[in-house]
């Protein structure tokens, strides 16, 4: 069946097998390569496997659960957002959260996703106590930081090529309500918004939209979102006697692929001045619901639609605090200058994170999307030159066309991601599309 990410690009005809059980996966596993799919959240082509797809959807079982910790046993194809409504109810919620709940438990782990509270809590990784993997040899080992902690540690954010992931205990927090307190800032430019950020650490979530066509005295222009978990008595009397009882919110859907030429430099500068001007006048502090909040976008079935056929590449790369106001500037100086700047660009600072080889570092990351065409290509591979020249790496999770040269020079931790994968013979037999056009 045709297959493809969230970027509709590439689309390729892959073999998919959607295993039930343990003895499923372990019989495709041993009859050659293969790699696991979630949802199909990640963007290129990390989940796709010409030979053996395994969409592991079919293990969507919640196990176990533990109301005095929080800890949440789940397959690995239980959906965030089945997760969500099981448990806010019940006063828990996602420890971190990416962009949309659309997304596999297991999905999360092999991203090791991040969410607007990295700065504070780091990734999702921090939040996972086990991980029940089947290995090259089709043996399935428990694994955790206190037994099989290497083969704990390079699973997550691994993208799926140390093994299968079958199962999975992780942390939820507890929550008081289904609400934040939101505070909306604008800021003029890109040193005013990393002021705000840096401003920000106490706060629980930040994140910023960016206006990447902006120039000259209004490089970076932004509107940030910093955010807090509501407590019961910053609810209305009328929400405060149901405080998990949101909005439901009408269902859109982009019924059709865009036309080519409706995202470009006009149409793009048009949405980013409306969307500021309106930010301007919506600036300070309301209360927004969860979903509202973390998932903005999920509210449009068939979003990425807006992009044309030819699909989009989200482009997203992280630089070291040290070196990123710097890198920022020559990042959007070289979006603005192109003419194809995106509407869905997003800003946010990392805290530390010391790992195998997940993707964060201490510092800011920009998330881009962009339609694909050959400028855009043309444009990626600038934006490549200058993430490298200032220290920056990329997030696996998004991409669907960097070169093996890019990533070894940006992440020198592959080299022995590549060697582990030779030595445990996971390289033999888990291999996404991704993993081949980047030899790791």
């Amino acid at each position: 069946m045709i297959v493809s990410g969230w970027g509709r690009y590439p689309q390729l005809d892959c073999r998919v097998a959607v295993p039930r059980s343990d003895e499923e996966v372990k019989r495709l596993v041993g009859e050659g390569r293969v790699i696991a799919r979630g949802n199909g959240r990640a963007y290129g082509d990390s989940a796709m496997n010409l030979g053996q797809t395994l969409d592991m959807r079919g293990f969507n079982h919640m196990l176990a659960f533990d109301a005095v910790t929080g800890q949440v046993v789940t397959e690995a194809g239980v959906l965030l957002e089945d997760v969500i409504a099981a448990f806010l109810p019940r006063g828990w919620f996602p420890p971190v959260t990416p962009g949309t709940k659309f997304v596999t438990i297991g999905g999360m782990i092999a991203a090791d996703v991040h969410g607007k509270n990295h700065h504070k809590h780091g990734s999702f990784g921090s939040f996972v106590d086990w991980i029940d993997i089947m290995t090259a040899g089709g043996k399935v080992v428990r694994a955790s930081r206190e037994k099989n902690r290497e083969l704990f540690e390079w699973t997550i954010g691994g993208m799926g090529l140390t093994g299968v992931i079958l199962r999975a205990a992780f942390r939820l927090r507890a929550v008081e309500t289904g609400w934040i307190r939101q505070t909306l800032v604008p800021a003029p430019n890109l040193s005013a918004v990393m002021k705000i950020f840096a401003d920000s650490q106490d706060v629980t979530y930040s994140v910023a939209w960016i206006d990447c066509l902006s120039s000259g005295d209004n490089l970076g222009r932004s509107l940030v979102m910093l955010g807090e978990h509501a407590m019961r008595r910053d609810l209305p009397l009328k929400d405060s006697v149901r405080p998990f009882a949101t909005p439901r919110k009408r269902q859109l859907t982009v019924p059709m692929d865009a036309p080519p030429l409706s995202l470009n430099r006009l149409t793009v500068r048009a949405f980013n001045e409306v969307y500021y001007r309106n930010g301007l006048r919506h600036a300070g502090d309301t209360l927004i619901d969860w979903d509202t909040f973390f998932y903005p976008l999920d509210a449009i079935l068939h979003w990425n639609r807006i992009y044309g056929r030819r699909g989009l590449m989200q482009y997203q790369c992280v630089l070291p605090l040290a070196q990123s106001e710097a890198g920022l500037r020559a990042l959007l100086t070289a979006i603005a200058l192109a003419g194809q700047g995106s509407f869905l660009a997003v800003l946010k600072r990392f805290g530390v994170q010391e790992s195998r080889i997940a993707f964060p570092m201490e510092g800011y990351t920009l998330a881009l999307d962009f339609p694909v065409t050959r400028r855009t290509l043309a444009l990626l591979n600038d934006l490549d030159r200058i993430t490298l020249a200032h220290g920056g790496r990329f997030y696996l999770a998004k991409d669907s066309r960097m070169s093996p040269e890019t990533l070894r020079h940006s992440d020198s931790r592959f080299a022995d991601f590549i060697a582990m994968r030779s030595a445990t013979k996971a390289g033999d037999r888990f291999v996404s599309v991704q993993s081949e056009r980047l030899k790791i």
